[in-house]
């Protein structure tokens, strides 16, 4: 049963540029919002500021509407619900600071990523370490960009939890502005490993632009990439879905191609000829694909799915395997 005022109290945590476009958007239809940041100095910044010193910098917050700090378990219990933004790599680093009781609050998945390690959903995570109900649990995904969705433009995001009216409802306390549009769905493993699987798909598009390959080999390596994905999905959680809903097909296909996808740019410098260390170092913001790539190929390991772009990219990451070799041994399979 739904509390009555659900969603309640809204925490953001983390300090990245999808939280801070999520936070734009809570804004709207929240009075005021906790925010949960690790360092201090960034919280001063971003109080004198009026905006996040680091991400999105163009984007104006009434700060007087934001209570700010770095302490996470202040946060968690303040808070009804735990917005979770944090990247993936540092995830665990930041809930293993948390020692408040949060069983009976509500826990919404924005990281599009898997907890490393662990190789767990982020959902999956919470219930075993922290007893989190399932229907306390959700997931927001897309298809969208925090830049896009920090500008008003016309934006959809997907709002994943097995009580299917705790997912419109979330969603309506996300969604307010007429811009800004909620899909609701049962579907919460399939919209988390979807939003995992398209940043190692984004990576591989990237690098086949980075290597010049052109627009028809890129259309029909993401073709190929929506089955791949279909294919994972009917294995480790199967039931029914449309593979071509936009949180799906969609999300993958903006960030395969959008200049604002940190996976595309990634896998672009690699298709250039930087190095993977060399491609890490130069970016600002985690490209999630990196890690994802990793574990879904160790995951996948239980399930043997054929999944040859996907492992391309592992190969190219964790394996030294030249671009040029890997996508050439893949190009006589795409159909």
């Amino acid at each position: 049963m739904l509390p009555e005022n659900f969603p309640g109290k809204v925490a953001v945590m983390g300090g990245g540029s999808w939280a801070t476009a999520l936070a734009k958007l809570l804004l709207k239809t929240n009075e005021t919002i906790l925010w949960y940041m690790r360092r201090d100095d960034r919280i001063e910044e971003f109080q004198r500021l009026g905006h996040n010193p680091a991400y999105l910098t163009d984007v104006p917050f009434d700060v007087q509407r934001i209570e700010f700090s770095s302490d996470i378990n202040y946060v968690a219990s303040e808070a009804d619900t735990l917005l979770m933004v944090m990247p993936s790599p540092y995830f665990k680093s930041h809930l293993e600071k948390l020692s408040v009781d949060i069983s009976k609050k509500h826990i919404v998945s924005a990281v599009k990523g898997i907890v490393p390690d662990e190789n767990m959903l982020v959902t999956d995570y919470m219930q075993h370490r922290f007893g989190i109900p399932d229907d306390q649990l959700m997931a927001v995904s897309g298809p969208c960009h925090a830049e896009e969705v920090a500008l008003e433009r016309p934006s959809y995001l997907t709002v994943a939890c097995s009580d299917i009216e705790a997912a419109k409802r979330f969603g309506q306390a996300l969604c307010g502005g007429k811009n800004c549009h909620a899909i609701p769905t049962t579907d919460l493993n399939g919209v988390e490993y979807a939003g995992v699987m398209k940043n190692i798909y984004a990576i591989a598009a990237g690098i086949v632009h980075g290597m010049k390959r052109g627009d028809n080999f890129l259309a029909m390596l993401v073709s190929n990439a929506i089955r791949e994905m279909e294919h994972f999905l009917d294995a480790v959680n199967p039931r029914p879905r449309q593979i071509c809903d936009s949180v799906y097909l969609g999300d993958l296909l903006v960030t395969s191609y959008s200049r604002f996808s940190r996976n595309h740019n990634f896998g672009s410098m690699i298709g250039k000829g930087y190095s993977v260390k060399a491609a890490k170092m130069e970016m600002e913001q985690t490209a999630e694909g990196y890690y994802g790539a990793k574990c879904i190929h160790e995951i996948n390991l239980g399930y043997e799915v054929y999944m040859p772009i996907a492992e391309a990219v592992y190969d190219i990451l964790y394996r030294r395997v030249r671009p040029e070799y890997a996508i050439s041994r893949i190009a006589d399979q795409l159909s």
